[in-house]
């Protein structure tokens, strides 16, 4: 199997609404796109799908050499060495890498936030930085761009804490700001129990305006001569924001079930959002 091909294979198998924007990009960048998700997905199941924290640190440890032997020119690991063609190509900082693993032994050390500021370097460094190189591979002429990536980054991850309160309870990770929590009088208690309150109501009502704040302000950065370019981030923006209208749509109720998009759906979003900017785009390079 090639480095590509195991990028890809891994990609698939996970079921994100990323990989069906990615289904339309020209092949290079298509390579390059899967490349990062696949290794975003590597560190985050570094994380998630090993019980022992001292054998994650370990494996995230082990990730942080392995960007150091990118950039060296000697990686090891498939996924990194289908990331070697894309950063001789692509503007993507060792940094940016290694921030990713940041975030995600956050998950090992930090397991409540106590207020949105604190969350918001979690969301930046697991998403934001994310989005960041993604404009990078998609390609951009105007600074405001890496704004508006940033801000799109903010919101999925924000969308995804809305609709995994319970998955995340379950792991004893509660990503609603402490602060926050005091606010609407939701005891943390409620929420590790999945005990659903007309304030935990509230508490997510807030939550989903902020997210959809975060969505507006992006778009409202993106300069139109870049929107072409950016267009793959605009269908993953059309998923992403339709998973959480439907989670909105079906009253919140994030503690007691979760929404699922299908594929077919995603795909159906993924084409719809695509013609739709087929004639609203301006015809940049």
């Amino acid at each position: 199997m090639t480095p590509d091909q195991y990028c890809q294979d891994k990609a698939a198998r996970s079921g994100s609404s990323f990989y069906y924007s990615f289904l339309f990009l020209p092949a290079e960048q298509r390579r390059a796109i899967v490349a990062l998700y696949a290794f975003c997905r590597e560190v985050d199941d570094a994380v998630d799908r090993v019980g022992d924290p001292g054998v994650a640190r370990a494996k995230l440890d082990w990730w942080r050499e392995e960007i150091g032997r990118l950039y060296a020119g000697r990686p090891l690991h498939p996924v990194t060495r289908a990331l070697q063609p894309v950063i001789g190509r692509v503007n993507l900082a060792e940094e940016q890498f290694l921030e990713i693993i940041d975030g995600m032994a956050m998950d090992l050390d930090t397991r409540r936030y106590p207020d949105f500021t604190a969350l918001s370097l979690y969301c930046y460094r697991v998403a934001g930085v994310v989005g960041l190189m993604s404009a990078e591979i998609f390609g951009y002429t105007r600074h405001e761009t890496r704004k508006y990536a940033h801000h799109l980054g903010l919101a999925f991850q924000l969308t995804n804490i809305i609709r995994d309160v319970r998955e995340d309870a379950d792991r004893n990770r509660i990503y609603l700001p402490q602060d926050e929590l005091q606010r609407f009088g939701v005891p943390e208690s409620d929420i590790l129990a999945h005990r659903e309150t007309p304030a935990f109501l509230e508490l997510m009502a807030f939550q989903a305006k902020r997210a959809y704040g975060y969505y507006d302000k992006a778009l409202s950065l993106l300069p139109p001569e870049d929107a072409r370019r950016q267009r793959t981030g605009l269908v993953m923006a059309a998923i992403y924001r339709a998973t959480l209208d439907e989670v909105v749509a079906d009253g919140l109720h994030v503690l007691t079930r979760r929404v699922r998009l299908t594929p077919l759906r995603k795909l159906w979003l993924a084409l719809t959002a695509r013609w739709r900017l087929r004639g609203a785009l301006p015809h940049a390079a």
